[in-house]
């Protein structure tokens, strides 16, 4: 490992408590490293713009960031156990290429700040990510929802049949879900699009630091204003994060349930593609729905990165080493939960419904609830119009799954689905 940033004459370096309290950072920081030399940019511009730097020495040091971003990008930069950290791996890059030019760039600076804009950045990437998955998937279940509004099948509750439902109505329940989500995304990402640089260790520093103007460099909503509270933010704002991705994969979780219901035999009222499904090491009749399974536990992966991260967060005001173990969790979560969303939108495409085996499951007291109603209209109390139900479910038009699905006309049921104002709340979302 290359010399410490924090290391003084006379300081000496036990290699194994060095080795624990670097961690993972080096292998985490290969995430972040083209955030950090961003922000180190924006940084830069902002000491030259107050004098600390001249015009030729942070051209200089913008000149060897853009190099150094260039090299990370081609690979022919290697961020590995040589350094702590990307903090300094970038300052002994430019201490390396600049000398004394080099050494400025940490002037009114902390890696306590250099770590929340590098994460805030990678945060406002993921969070776009998220919001345009939530948005692709609730497109392909409204789609979904118009061409098979007409589909008749058993509506459930208690795992048990209910009421004849529709497939429209299905599709409109996980094109609403996941605008919501987008939604939540969009309102989170708003919440963090916030500029903690310039704060340093957490009490500020003795520089007039144009800090706004790093902020519209960076192109941040607004500037985090309070140096403590910019430290008490870290792990904060990453939950929030993590709460927007979880509330997705909840969804995502539920809908791999009904998929893996219905894809099963014992149901049989979806046929995969064969891409989404693989086979069994020893059975050869066997072709298993592992795609859907694997999206139904992703939910919880984020879950247990969610803890992790909530668990650090018992620590008085200030930076605190604690929060170093923040980065992993939220780091796994974003990476492997963006994947699992990015699987889904073709997934819903290619589903087929086997509409022979959802009829045939709609049985004549899933019509007793319609029965009652029918009644009810005919000033029947509903209360004696329940009692008869119960005993003659079927309506006037019988056993017709069309004609259920025709009366359903309350707002967002099968008759009224209402897709044109879902899909006016999807448009209007940034």
């Amino acid at each position: 490992m290359s010399e410490l940033l924090w290391q003084k004459p006379g300081t000496r370096i036990d290699e194994r408590i060095q080795r624990f309290l670097a961690g993972e950072d080096v292998r985490l920081d290969r995430q972040l490293l083209a955030y950090d030399i961003r922000a180190s940019r924006a940084h830069a511009n902002g000491l030259q713009r107050i004098g600390v730097l001249s015009d030729d020495e942070c051209a200089a040091l913008c000149r060897e960031l853009d190099v150094l971003a260039d090299d990370w990008q081609a690979g022919r930069f290697v961020l590995d156990a040589r350094f702590e950290d990307m903090h300094s791996a970038i300052e002994s890059r430019l201490i390396e290429r600049l000398g004394d030019v080099g050494r400025k760039i940490h002037t009114g600076r902390s890696r306590n700040d250099q770590v929340l804009v590098a994460l805030r950045l990678y945060l406002r990437d993921a969070l776009a990510t998220l919001h345009a998955a939530c948005k692709a998937i609730a497109e392909v279940a409204l789609d979904r929802a118009a061409s098979d509004a007409d589909v008749a099948m058993p509506g459930y509750t208690h795992m048990q049949r209910a009421m004849v439902g529709s497939a429209g109505m299905w599709w409109a329940a996980w094109a609403e879900a996941f605008i919501d989500n987008a939604a939540l995304t969009a309102a989170s990402a708003h919440w963090v699009d916030a500029n903690p640089l310039g704060t340093a260790a957490g009490y500020g520093v003795s520089l007039p630091l144009d800090r706004d103007g790093s902020s519209a460099e960076l192109g941040f909503a607004r500037t985090q204003i309070n140096p403590i509270y910019a430290q008490l933010s870290r792990g904060k704002f990453e939950l929030q994060a993590l709460t927007a991705l979880s509330q997705a994969l909840l969804d995502l979780r539920r809908l791999a349930w009904d998929m893996s219901l219905f894809t099963s035999q014992e149901f049989g009222f979806v046929r995969l593609p064969p891409q989404y499904a693989t086979g069994s090491s020893l059975m050869p009749n066997k072709r298993n729905p592992d795609l859907i399974e694997l999206l139904r536990a992703s939910y919880a992966v984020v879950a247990g990165a969610r803890n992790e991260v909530e668990q650090l967060l018992s620590l008085p005001s200030g930076y605190h080493r604690d929060l170093q173990f923040s980065k992993g969790p939220l780091l796994r979560a974003f990476a492997h939960g963006l994947d699992a969303l990015a699987l889904v939108p073709g997934l819903l495409q290619g589903i087929e419904w086997d509409t022979a085996r959802m009829r045939d499951a709609l049985e004549p007291g899933m019509y007793a609830t319609d029965r009652a109603i029918e009644l009810a209209q005919q000033g029947v109390p509903f209360r004696d119009a329940y009692r008869q139900a119960a005993e003659q479910p079927l309506p006037a038009a019988g056993a017709d799954p069309e004609a259920s699905i025709a009366a359903r006309v309350s707002p967002g049921g099968c008759a009224d689905l209402r897709l044109d104002a879902l899909a006016a709340r999807l448009d209007g979302l940034a």
